[in-house]
């Protein structure tokens, strides 16, 4: 599909200069209130003759100066909301009469793929009626009836949209790498490896509150995959926990409470391909010359949610409290002579990643990957972003050397090199160790390949919503909006930080969530705070900031959402009933969401460092815990 109009009609008025001369473009996309660019092209006998020079124009009454620079020169114009165009170059004269799209318009598609969101409670529909409402309208103001834009709409979501975001080389990057680490997470899953480590840690958990904190080491061990995490601790930990007279609603949250957050944060995760993608989208929309990796650095500065989220748990199990529903749950595990009948009497079908067992579970088959992934990432970006100069700069500190190593690195190829060969490596432990054949090896790759199939869906709708909002200029409606209701750049963290924690409790996805709203608020966020006067700097901690918010936001929206697919399985693999297990967990997850907000993303805006925020806002979780917390019961015997 082209959206262009490309007219080179002329009308003799006597010069030097023919209908032959010139082609003038008009923007893909008109869109009014915005400047957009009109390209006039030498061709014919004229072409390269203009290289260089300046040339005399009247457009729509106004004299312009036209530089042509290989072959080319721009003219910048602000589209009122329908006009007559008319360009005269001395006897080239060429007029057209434009119906631009009304700005307001721009920010339908984002807001119907929210609104349908929270309705249908389904990311892939919403996503995918937020594009076609787009092309729907780009084509109606093109001229077409409403239902042939409607048809030629639905045509180019496949042919345009789909097809340019899975064209461009950092999103099939992104799809490779998802794909090859949903591979080594199952085969190093199949092979024994991740229960080897649990049963490393298992063996330290001796009563309640070391079952706990080993349930919570082993969170944060398998941080490369939520899922993964969520099963494989949840599953393994079970027995252990009812032996420690843990309740199920306690294993369920420290399974479901440090799955997404240290996935989201950790920087070599199946999180961090979409994050990437996202975050550099956001780029390419404003222009930053910024590393997505360097970014999403700078940004776990403001991550409060998860971090405190983590932190939160140790607090509980150091002071042996714990408060609302939780508090009930565990006194009555601890207490209640009869809880290991009542466990078997209400035991659930749990959800494991394979169908066997595996028969030799040896950690370091899990160890030695994982440990390849994360320094060959490191070494990767060393390398492609290695620059001499910087790194024998003695003016420069050494954090600023890594940081505009890393800045200037492939972070694609380093992620791609490392999985790789991690995935490699888990092949050549497991058969030569023989704990799979080679047929079943290739299929836990494969069912792992299949595992990253519903991620690789939701990013490659995400990248055309994406690409609808470039097109349609949604960032200029919503920058120019909020500032015409002053509202502050220094509250654009919070108010995205509520805005994904509300869809992403109406999904229950936090990668839907961040598909919706990264495209939306990052190039908003920017073009605000420079509109307002920010400097370069200022407008930076912001963007940091609001990056942080999305993924903080969604992730808090998803520990609170009964629908959440990690909160289902972290019920289903601790054997916890489910709404019980949303009940207990609703009242922690907002607790930290309120002091992450208030103590955290909004002090933070105005420029408060994190080593003072990150104290704070442990030192108030601890202060909450110790108000408001009842110290849990010894458990008896029996």
């Amino acid at each position: 599909m082209i959206f262009f109009f490309s007219l080179s009609c002329a009308v003799f008025a006597g010069g030097r200069f023919t209908e032959n001369n010139f082609h003038v473009t008009l923007p893909n996309v008109l869109v009014s209130d915005v400047n957009q660019k009109i390209e006039i092209r030498t061709v014919g006998e004229l072409f390269g003759k203009l290289e260089g020079q300046t040339v005399k124009a009247v457009f729509n009454d106004e004299i312009r100066e036209l530089s042509f620079e290989k072959n080319l020169a721009v003219i910048k114009h602000n589209f009122p909301d329908e006009e007559l165009l008319t360009l005269t170059i001395d006897g080239f004269h060429w007029q057209q009469d434009v119906t631009p799209i009304p700005l307001w318009m721009s920010v339908l598609p984002p807001l119907i793929a929210i609104l349908m969101a929270l309705l249908l409670k389904e990311v892939f529909v919403a996503l995918f009626l937020g594009i076609l409402s787009g092309t729907t309208i780009m084509f109606y103001y093109q001229g077409s009836g409403f239902f042939v834009a409607v048809f030629k709409g639905l045509l180019a979501i496949i042919d345009t949209y789909v097809m340019q975001s899975l064209l461009d080389p950092g999103h099939m990057a992104i799809i490779i790498f998802s794909m090859v680490i949903g591979g080594m997470v199952q085969l190093i899953t199949r092979n024994g490896g991740m229960l080897g480590v649990v049963n490393r840690l298992s063996h330290l958990a001796k009563d309640a509150s070391s079952g706990q904190l080993v349930t919570w080491l082993l969170g944060i061990a398998i941080f490369f995959d939520d899922y993964a995490n969520t099963l494989v601790v949840g599953n393994t930990m079970r027995p252990v926990t009812d032996r420690l007279r843990i309740s199920r609603e306690k294993l369920a949250y420290i399974v479901d409470s440090t799955a997404a957050p240290v996935a989201a944060i950790a920087f070599v995760t199946t999180w961090i391909g979409a994050e990437l993608s996202y975050i550099q989208d956001g780029l390419n929309t404003i222009g930053l010359q910024e590393s997505a990796y360097n970014v999403f650095f700078n940004s776990l500065a403001y991550s409060y949610y998860p971090i405190l989220a983590l932190v939160f748990i140790l607090i509980l199990v150091w002071q042996k409290r714990d408060f609302g529903p939780m508090f009930k749950a565990e006194k009555n595990a601890r207490i209640n002579p009869d809880f290991h009948q009542i466990l078997a009497e209400t035991e659930t079908l749990t959800y494991t990643l394979t169908a066997e067992t595996p028969q030799k579970p040896r950690a370091f088959n899990a160890v030695i990957p994982v440990l390849i992934i994360v320094l060959g990432t490191i070494t990767g970006l060393l390398y492609t972003g290695w620059d001499q100069t910087v790194w024998t700069d003695e003016a420069i500190s050494f954090t600023r050397k890594i940081s505009a190593i890393i800045g200037g690195a492939d972070s694609y190829a380093a992620l791609l090199w490392s999985s790789l060969l991690a995935m490699l490596v888990a092949i050549t432990l497991t058969l030569t160790q023989k704990l799979l054949s080679l047929k079943d090896t290739i299929e836990g790759l494969v069912d792992g390949f299949k595992m990253m199939l519903t991620a690789i869906l939701i990013l490659t709708l995400a990248w055309s919503v994406a690409l609808v909002t470039d097109h349609m200029h949604t960032a200029d409606f919503i920058s120019k909006g909020l500032l015409e209701l002053s509202f502050s750049p220094y509250l654009v963290p919070a108010f995205t930080f509520i805005l994904a924690a509300l869809v992403a409790f109406s999904t229950g996805s936090s990668w839907g969530t961040m598909a919706i709203l990264y495209p939306l608020i990052l190039p908003t966020s920017w073009l605000l705070t420079h509109q307002t006067g920010m400097t370069e700097a200022d407008s930076l901690l912001i963007f940091y900031n609001v990056v942080s918010a999305v993924l903080a936001g969604s992730v808090l929206g998803d520990h609170c959402s009964p629908i959440s697919d990690t909160t289902i399985l972290s019920s289903l693999a601790s054997s916890c009933n489910h709404i019980g297990h949303v009940r207990t967990q609703l009242p922690y997850a907002l607790t930290i969401g309120l002091v992450s907000i208030v103590f955290g993303t909004i002090p933070a805006a105005f420029g408060v460092p994190a080593y003072i925020l990150f104290p704070v806002g442990i030192i108030m979780l601890y202060l909450i815990i110790r108000i408001f917390g009842n110290k849990v019961p010894l458990a008896i015997e029996g």
